[in-house]
């Protein structure tokens, strides 16, 4: 391999790291209390000044420091999920022991291990984020996949409506007015947000996060 394309490969890839350490991948011990999710779309930008519209409620200000952490998100789909893949998967309480996947992203092979585990979040009512490693079958809900995790699993239904992505490089000019954004923030102690991560959506798509 090209010394120039693995030099890529490793930068991308310690960005992402830095992305998932603020997208609550962590151990609760080593989170931060103060993180507010803010998922929506762009408003405005101007310096650092980011202005974004929420899915629901008024417009919300976050500054972007100088140095934050920036990914793109992309739409993948379920053939890009294979046995053994590492993925995040939000999901909620279905009929019966099975959850129902809201959305499922697929990390790098280099993210393998980040976040492992089980955890509530705050996408919808009930809702929990879960890293692991796939084994999807298929069954007679459709697809279905375990997500194996250190100390446990959680099976996951994967309809029509669930949403699949993965990631790729992004550059701060993408964050402009009309772009789909997921951020990770620091509120502070006057209630302003400073963004420690941004998750663009590119090519039409929203990060479903």
């Amino acid at each position: 391999m090209p010394l120039a394309v693995h030099a890529y490969r490793h930068r991308f890839a310690f960005a992402l790291l830095g992305t998932l350490l603020a997208f609550d991948v962590l151990p609760a011990s080593a989170q931060s209390p103060e993180t507010v999710r803010v998922r929506g779309e762009v408003v405005s930008v101007e310096g650092s000044a980011l202005d974004v519209k929420p899915r629901q409620g008024p417009d919300v200000a976050v500054t972007l420091p100088e140095k934050f952490r920036l990914s793109g998100i992309v739409k993948a789909s379920l053939a890009d999920i294979k046995a053994g893949t590492f993925i995040g998967v939000t999901s909620v309480p279905k009929e019966g022991s099975n959850s129902r996947a809201l959305e499922i992203h697929i990390f790098p092979e280099a993210m393998r291990g980040a976040g492992e585990g089980d955890r509530p979040w705050d996408l919808a009512p009930g809702s929990s984020m879960t890293n692991g490693t796939a084994t999807p079958v298929d069954s007679v809900d459709g697809k279905t996949i375990t997500v194996a995790y250190k100390g446990g699993s959680r099976v996951i239904v994967v309809g029509p409506d669930t949403s699949i992505v993965t990631y790729a490089p992004a550059d701060r000019s993408e964050l402009k007015a009309g772009a789909k954004i997921f951020v990770n923030a620091q509120k502070g102690a006057d209630g302003t947000l400073t963004a420690m991560s941004v998750s663009v959506g590119k090519d039409g798509v929203a990060p479903p996060m």
